[in-house]
């Protein structure tokens, strides 16, 4: 079992958290920038992790987080 860390997404800047939504990959629906609802923020083995559904057809998606910048 893999040991999760929960994190406070909603802490997140508000531009960040709308582009972290935005940007997402649904391997159900095969494209790009969806979107994802319900997300859920934890560090794991792999890293900084957003889980949630795709917005469009509600399949599980995943994002691995990366140390981004975001400027207004």
């Amino acid at each position: 079992m893999t040991d999760r860390v929960q994190r406070d997404f909603s802490a997140r800047d508000r531009h960040e958290r709308e582009s972290l939504l935005a940007n997402t990959w649904c391997n159900v629906c095969e494209r790009a920038d969806l979107g994802m609802t319900d997300p859920i923020e934890f560090e794991n083995e792999e890293g900084s992790v957003l889980e949630g559904r795709c917005a469009v057809c509600g399949a599980p998606v995943e994002t691995l987080l990366t140390e981004v910048e975001f400027e207004e």
